[in-house]
C-alpha cells in the first residue's frame, strides 16, 4: 500500500518535548539538518522515516534513551489535531479508539491499531499496515505511551495493565516503563500489544458532547478524503475487513457492496494500487493469527476456525507459507521472545 507519509504537525510534539526539557529548537533543526520552514504549512507532509530520523536525533541530542517514551507520556489531545477532537467527545473508550483508527491516517499512514476481546481481556494492538516495515524504538514507544496516557485521560481514570509486549529488544533498565505503564513489559514479543480489563473498552467519557462530536466527525471526514484520495481502497479494505474478524469474514462480492461497486471493480482498482484482496484477506488473517499465537487462551485448531479456514491444516499451510514457520514453531518461539519476521512480500 502506498505510504502517504506523516503530517508535518507530527514534528511539533518532538518540539514540544525538547522545549520542556529547556532545548532550542532552532539549534536542533542545525543540529538534525531539519528545514523547521516546513511547518508554516499545516498541509505539509513528511516521509515516515523523516519522523523515526528526527525522533532518534532528538534522542541523540538530548542524551534521553527513552525519548520515544517520556514524549507519549505529555502527548495533549491538541497534539492530535482533530483526530484528538472527535476522540474527546466520542461516547466511550471504545468509540475513541474506534475513531483513532478510522482517522488515522490524517496524521499518520502505515501505523494503526486495532482490538479485540478475549474472555475478561481486551487485547489492544498496534501495528503496521505494511509487517515488513519494522517501526524504530522509539516511534514505537511514543504511539504506545500516547495511546494509553490518552485513554487514561479521557476515561478519567488509571487503567491497569495486566499485560504490555513490545516488539523491540529490552533496554538496560526498564524501571521508566514501570512509571509510565505500571507494570514491566515482555520485550522481544511477537507484536506490540496492551492486555487490560474489557471493561475498561465502555468506560463513558466524562465530558463527551454528541453534537460537538458531529461535527469534528464532518472535518475529520473530508480531512481524510483529502490526504487520502487516490490512493486509499486498499487501505479501506484491509481496515474493514480487520474490523469484520473474527465476528465474520467477508467475501470479495460482500466487500465490493460495502465499498459501492461491482466485485470486478474493486478487483481493478485495487489492482491500481499494487493490492489484491486475496492478498488483503491474507494480510489479516496473519495479523491476527500472531496474536492469538502470542497467547495460550486458543490452540492452533480453534484459531484456524476464528480466522474462518475450513480446516486446521488449510490455516497451517497458509501460516508457514507466509511466516516460513509453522502455528506451533511460532508459538514456542514468541514465548521464548523470538521474532518471526514476514517475508518482504506476501503473494497474492
Amino acid at each position: 500500500m502506498n505510504d502517504r507519509g506523516m503530517a508535518v504537525s507530527m514534528v511539533y510534539p518532538i518540539l514540544k518535548t525538547l522545549v520542556r526539557k529547556g532545548c532550542d529548537t532552532e539549534q536542533f533543526g542545525e543540529f538534525a539538518s531539519f528545514d523547521m520552514t516546513l511547518l508554516r504549512d499545516p498541509d505539509a507532509r513528511i516521509a515516515a522515516k523523516e519522523l523515526e530520523r528526527l525522533m532518534n536525533a532528538a534522542a541523540a541530542y538530548t542524551d534521553d534513551d527513552y525519548f520515544g517514551l517520556r514524549q507519549g507520556q505529555m502527548t495533549d489531545m491538541s497534539d492530535m489535531g482533530i483526530l484528538g477532537y472527535v476522540m474527546m467527545h466520542s461516547e466511550t473508550i471504545a468509540d475513541a479508539l474506534d475513531a483513532y483508527r478510522r482517522f488515522n491516517v490524517i496524521l499518520c499512514s502505515g501505523y494503526n491499531l486495532a482490538w479485540e476481546e478475549q474472555g475478561e481481556d481486551a487485547v489492544l494492538r498496534l501495528y503496521t499496515l505494511n509487517p515488513a516495515v519494522r517501526m524504530s524504538r522509539h516511534c514505537m514507544e511514543d504511539m504506545a505511551s500516547s495511546v494509553y496516557r490518552l485513554m487514561c485521560r479521557i476515561g478519567n481514570k488509571d487503567i491497569p495493565l495486566r499485560e504490555l509486549h513490545f516488539s523491540h529488544d529490552a533496554p538496560e533498565d526498564v524501571a521508566p516503563y514501570l512509571a509510565v505503564f505500571g507494570i514491566e513489559p515482555r520485550f522481544g514479543a511477537a507484536e506490540t500489544l496492551f492486555r487490560m480489563d474489557r471493561a475498561v473498552l465502555s468506560c463513558p467519557i466524562l465530558y463527551s458532547d454528541a453534537r460537538l462530536r458531529s461535527s469534528f466527525e464532518a472535518i475529520a471526514v473530508e480531512t481524510m478524503e483529502r490526504v487520502t484520495r487516490g490512493n486509499k481502497l486498499a487501505d479501506g479494505v484491509f481496515q474493514w475487513l480487520m474490523q469484520r474478524l473474527p465476528t465474520g469474514f467477508p467475501t470479495l462480492r460482500q466487500t465490493a457492496l460495502h465499498f459501492g461497486m461491482s466485485a470486478r471493480t474493486l478487483q481493478a482498482k485495487l489492482k491500481e494500487e499494487n493490492a489484491s484482496f486475496n492478498g488483503l484477506c491474507a494480510s489479516v488473517r496473519m495479523e491476527l493469527a500472531k496474536g492469538y499465537l502470542s497467547s495460550s487462551e486458543h490452540s492452533v485448531s480453534e484459531i484456524a476456525y476464528l480466522l474462518h479456514y475450513s480446516e486446521p491444516s488449510a490455516f497451517q499451510n497458509a501460516f508457514k507459507k507466509w511466516a516460513g514457520v509453522t502455528p506451533v514453531q511460532f508459538r514456542s518461539g514468541a514465548r521464548r521472545g523470538k521474532r518471526y519476521e514476514k517475508p518482504p512480500k506476501m503473494e497474492a
